[in-house]
């Protein structure tokens, strides 16, 4: 079964690595988005198995969609891709739902393993 993921970065460059990875695994790309709001409502339309989630974006950040997606699907699986290594804003993200967490730069073999053990649960 084809696994659905919904990619949320304002920077293209990473939604294109996270696209290209994704997608060699198997995975189809439902949709993109470039900022909290986009997120929220681009989850909304495409009931994505999992989706990946910057927490710095112009707008609405990252806290912002999750706190939104979470309150519309508990179950919502939601793996947080952020340069952020910073403990304050790591607990608000898991505190409001996030399932893991990693940080930019990842390996390609990181994002694959956190994603598949997200749709595992």
């Amino acid at each position: 079964m084809t696994r659905k993921l919904l990619v949320t970065d304002d920077a293209m460059i990473i939604r294109e690595m996270i696209k290209d990875t994704v997608s060699e695994a198997g995975w189809e790309i439902v949709g993109e988005a470039t900022n909290g709001q986009e997120a929220i409502e681009r989850f909304q339309e495409q009931q994505p198995d999992a989706m990946t989630l910057d927490l710095v974006m112009p707008e609405y950040d990252g806290l912002h969609a999750l706190e939104g997606i979470k309150k519309s699907n508990p179950n919502a699986k939601i793996l947080v891709v952020s340069a952020l290594n910073q403990k304050r804003v790591l607990q608000d993200a898991i505190r409001l739902g996030a399932d893991d967490f990693i940080v930019k730069p990842f390996e390609k073999e990181r994002l694959l393993s956190a994603l598949n053990k997200l749709v595992a649960n």
